[in-house]
């Protein structure tokens, strides 16, 4: 990939001067979903899979961004001094709003660069193609400008952009998993004070799948906002009656004495899931540290029940494809994953299995929406690299 994107970059943008070339992964989250910004715990791992870029640093203010997997756009121009999310500069916006995160942090980027991007995560699946690109940018600009930051610094730029360039109220986890991917681990990460710590994720005989059901979703028009508006307004009903900072404050016998507050039957809906989905994710990882699969299977069934009757993020297709996961031979655990409302599911699933449950699958879906789901057998990986 490294070699056929600096071919194009050659192509697009000319052989000279000081090229280089980067790599920033995709993310999973294996469970803990909707939870992040509802301060609770997240427990996600990079990708071997990802977006890769080759850059290098202009001498005047331009900016140029190319795409492979956008070829129809062509170039996107703009300078460092004119950094505004237009909707005619698709994808580029993102990369934009990085940097327009990095000046609003007061680091200095005056000089502009050009950059080709190709990426190996399907654009609107679910597995952060949008975050996996926003800590590359940042990753980028850290080596281009010399900006010393740290990686945690970097997911919270991206996660700036995000939410002030982009307009999407998105939690740390996208940013904080690619910036932080450990290989063979995922990150146990309380997102109400980013302290973290890596579980090794040793399933033996078993693999991770990623379901894709091919029904493209963006958090931008999706109801992610809504979402997390309601989680904030029953967050504040409860705080009437008791000291917390967020619903991840909550075990759920505590939030059960105290949801009659909420006085509303949605909004009661939403934080159960958000209560609900903390405790299961602090026992799954019990349960992966204690070699216990069969337990954490069962913790993300019932992770992806609370997402489809609480939170109700799934949809038919979704619910599709992990009904029919489930299904299967060999199958320890499958739910939704990502933000939902389309995207991609997650199962992890014995060794033995993995091809018919592929095709056994794959069919069913394909007889029940009428179109194909894909499916990737994914390893997990390191966060950014320069290379």
């Amino acid at each position: 990939m490294k070699d056929k994107l600096l071919d194009i970059f050659k192509q697009k943008f000319g052989d000279f001067g000081d090229i280089r070339a980067y790599f920033a992964p995709g993310r999973v989250n294996l469970i803990g979903e909707h939870t992040d910004y509802n301060g609770g715990h997240v427990f996600p791992c990079a990708l071997t899979i990802g977006t890769y870029a080759v850059a290098r640093k202009r001498d005047d203010d331009k900016l140029r961004f190319y795409s492979m997997n956008f070829e129809e756009i062509g170039i996107i121009e703009t300078s460092v001094d004119n950094l505004k999310n237009e909707e005619k500069d698709n994808w580029a916006n993102y990369s934009k709003g990085v940097i327009w995160a990095l000046q609003n942090e007061g680091y200095k980027i005056t000089s502009g660069f050009d950059v080709a991007i190709c990426g190996t995560i399907p654009n609107g699946s679910g597995l952060s193609s949008s975050a996996s690109l926003e800590v590359l940018t940042c990753f980028i600009c850290q080596d281009l400008y010399d900006i010393d930051i740290d990686m945690i610094k970097n997911a919270l730029i991206g996660q700036k952009a995000e939410n002030d360039f982009i307009g999407v109220n998105c939690g740390i986890m996208d940013q904080f998993a690619i910036a932080m991917g450990k290989k063979d681990s995922a990150i146990f990460l309380d997102t109400s004070d980013l302290s973290f710590e890596y579980a090794p994720v040793v399933l033996k005989d078993s693999n991770i799948v990623i379901l894709n059901t091919n029904k493209k979703r963006g958090l931008g028009d999706s109801k992610y906002n809504e979402r997390r508006s309601e989680c904030e307004k029953a967050l504040e009903k409860i705080k009437t009656v008791t000291d917390i900072n967020s619903l991840g404050d909550l075990t759920v016998e505590k939030f059960n004495e105290l949801k009659s507050v909420i006085n509303d039957e949605i909004l009661i809906k939403r934080a159960k899931h958000a209560v609900s989905e903390n405790e299961r994710t602090v026992k799954a990882v019990e349960a992966l540290n204690a070699n216990d699969l069969k337990t954490f299977g069962e913790l993300m069934i019932k992770s992806h029940e609370s997402l489809r009757d609480d939170y109700e993020v799934t949809g038919i297709e979704l619910d599709t494809i992990v009904n029919e996961a489930l299904k299967q031979e060999g199958v320890i655990g499958a739910r939704m994953t990502g933000a939902g409302f389309g995207g991609c599911g997650v199962a992890i699933v014995k060794s033995e299995n993995t091809n018919d449950f592929i095709n056994n699958v794959g069919n069913a879906y394909k007889n029940i929406i009428g179109y194909d789901a894909s499916f990737y057998v994914v390893n997990i990986g390191d966060g950014p690299v320069k290379f």
